[in-house]
């Protein structure tokens, strides 16, 4: 139905609590971009937060298909939110006679153009107050709207988030960081969110005889690297070309983040064509 039309009780969960998590999986050409890792970490979530899945992964395909037939398009992606339900009054405690509410729709998506994405962007380092539970896709995002808002007053496109001395992530992305030709980025874990273009961008660069290390980094590399990257399902890879005020490395798109986006593109124009998953 029309966005307009669609309705969810005041009394949700989701709406009282942020009691809920979501998923976005990019759509090219039809074809769902690694949807069983999107479906894997969909199930994580909702394991974490003790929510039965209403679904199995081919009753969800099947509601996919089924959107993207009804909203047709090239470039999109599929926005799902399950929430804990309506009850009949506001209440903490979990109670498993209320159904879920599941909500999905499809978003329609410009893609990125290489050229405007190649001139980079500026960001910030910023304290990661979040919680200790960030591996969760939470609909809980009012700490991440703050500390994107930081960035924004700031006058730069996003934040880097920095935990203990360590970096996490950013605002809605994984990061990367080049120096000396290995790419590194943190381990997964409960601190940032496994992202699904984050292990595409890893094995992409493995199966090209790139070094990969998944490590913790401190926040004083960051000063030093070559390069750092942010990668996210809808902002692809983006290099960082200022951070904090200071130029990072040369101050533009570097070699390795020319070779991979290169190498992403590919796999997304083989993904139209249904020759990689």
């Amino acid at each position: 139905m029309p966005v307009e039309e669609a309705t969810i009780s005041v009394m949700d969960r989701g709406f009282l609590f942020g009691d809920g998590i979501y998923e976005v999986v990019p759509v090219f050409g039809n074809k769902l971009l690694r949807a069983k890792g999107h479906l894997d970490r969909l199930k994580n979530s909702l394991s974490r937060i003790s929510l039965q899945n209403p679904c199995s992964d081919e009753e969800w395909m099947q509601i996919f298909i089924g959107l993207l037939e009804r909203n047709a398009g090239d470039d999109r992606a599929i926005y799902l939110q399950i929430s804990r339900g309506a009850y009949a009054k506001r209440d903490l405690a979990i109670k498993t006679e209320y159904p879920p509410t599941i909500f999905a729709m499809v978003l329609h998506v410009t893609p990125p153009d290489i050229e405007v994405v190649s001139a980079g962007i500026s960001v910030i380092t910023v304290d990661d107050f979040r919680w200790h539970a960030c591996d969760i896709k939470s609909t809980s995002l009012v700490a991440n709207v703050m500390l994107k808002q930081q960035a924004t007053a700031a006058g730069v496109d996003d934040a880097i988030l920095i935990r203990n001395g360590m970096l996490s992530e950013g605002t809605a992305s994984n990061v990367f960081v080049v120096k000396d030709g290995v790419l590194s980025t943190p381990p997964t874990g409960h601190e940032l969110l496994p992202g699904i273009t984050r292990d595409l961008v890893i094995e992409i660069a493995k199966n090209n005889a790139i070094l990969v290390e998944q490590r913790d980094i401190k926040a004083a590399e960051l000063l030093d690297a070559d390069e750092i990257w942010m990668t996210s399902s809808t902002r692809e890879i983006a290099p960082v070309i200022q951070l904090n005020g200071e130029v990072v490395g040369s101050g533009k798109a570097g070699d390795m983040w020319k070779r991979v986006v290169d190498m992403y593109q590919e796999h997304k124009r083989l993904l139209r064509v249904g020759k990689v998953i």
